[in-house]
């Protein structure tokens, strides 16, 4: 058996540098989407942990302008929007082969997915088939076409929206689907005061307009390498391990989380760790993001569906019960 793979600490320069990275990101979407502060450092640490986010909001609460806030913060970022309806085809997603005549050889395009930042618009408007041509994608950051690998680039960050409340033409998420989201979460409404600012905020113009990138892409790389080197103790480890595994011995949930769960959960607290400014993980930080990351993971019992009790209720639950490490 090979050693155990060790995480050595951030030098404090390169630590410093991370956070001032992570500080100005957050303060640059906080500009142009009011009000959203906790909001958007999980998105962010979303982004730098090497996830996906499943967007899931009523229509207008910004979930766009999110996503193209995050690609204007950042210098030589490519930004993909695909808007999903129930006519788009894989090949719309991943790209075609088609026949150059002058070559006499096949020639591939590449689709939206080869991108850094892909905004999936109305993901559950596509047809299961459709849907599952991002499954590779997501998973292990390439796609298959005719047979041929295509690898896509090290920054690969899907965010997927759906309307909560509309399902006539939908076709909702399989599980497997929502397996490869790291994070589900929602913008909500604003305070009053907030849609005031929003008002005056664009009353000329939009703010996406006048506000320019403040990372390259080296350095949001470099944030994502950073995330991977936040220490995390053994104690905490078997924490999330366990909030995990009692999905899978409740009685409420037909289907739990997975291992995948449990990575998803480890990256997400070391990056929302960075952003809170710590090399290091608390347990606090994992009880904060344990709902969004593990919740749409689970397909609950039919009767406790209709008694009220859903995902998110299992983990706030599990939440109350599993020991915290001391």
């Amino acid at each position: 058996m090979g050693e155990e793979q060790q995480i050595v600490p951030l030098t404090r320069p390169a630590f410093e540098k991370a956070v001032e990275t992570a500080r100005q990101l957050e303060e640059f979407v906080c500009r142009v989407l009011l009000g959203q502060e906790r909001t958007v450092r999980r998105v962010l640490a979303c982004l730098v942990s090497g996830g996906h986010l499943l967007l899931e909001d009523y229509p207008g609460t910004g979930k766009t302008t999110l996503a193209k806030a995050i690609a204007s913060s950042v210098r030589d970022v490519k930004f993909s929007r695909l808007q999903f309806t129930p006519d788009l085809l894989p090949s719309d997603v991943l790209g075609v082969s088609v026949y150059d005549q002058k070559t006499q050889e096949f020639r591939f395009l590449p689709g939206p997915v080869f991108t850094d930042i892909l905004l999936a618009d109305e993901i559950n408007r596509a047809s299961p088939r459709t849907q599952s041509a991002l499954l590779e994608s997501m998973a292990e950051r390439q796609a298959t076409v005719d047979g041929q690998k295509y690898e896509l680039d090290g920054l690969f960050f899907v965010v997927a929206t759906q309307n909560p409340v509309e399902f006539r033409g939908t076709y909702p998420l399989p599980e497997a689907q929502m397996d490869r989201f790291t994070m589900q979460c929602a913008l909500g409404y604003v305070e009053p005061e907030h849609e005031v600012a929003i008002l005056s905020d664009q009353a000329r113009d939009h703010p996406l307009d006048r506000h320019d990138p403040v990372a390259t892409r080296d350095e949001l790389m470099d944030l994502v390498a950073a995330v991977r080197d936040v220490r995390l103790t053994d104690d905490l480890k078997e924490y999330i391990v366990a909030l995990v595994a009692a999905t899978r011995e409740c009685k409420d949930v037909q289907l739990a989380a997975s291992p995948r769960a449990s990575l998803a959960l480890m990256r997400m607290a070391q990056a929302l760790s960075l952003f809170e400014g710590r090399d290091f993980v608390v347990p606090e930080t994992i009880q904060d993001l344990a709902v969004d990351v593990i919740a749409h993971r689970l397909v609950v019992e039919p009767e406790a569906k209709y008694s009220g009790r859903s995902g998110r209720v299992v983990v706030e639950k599990l939440l109350q019960e599993i020991p915290v490490p001391v």
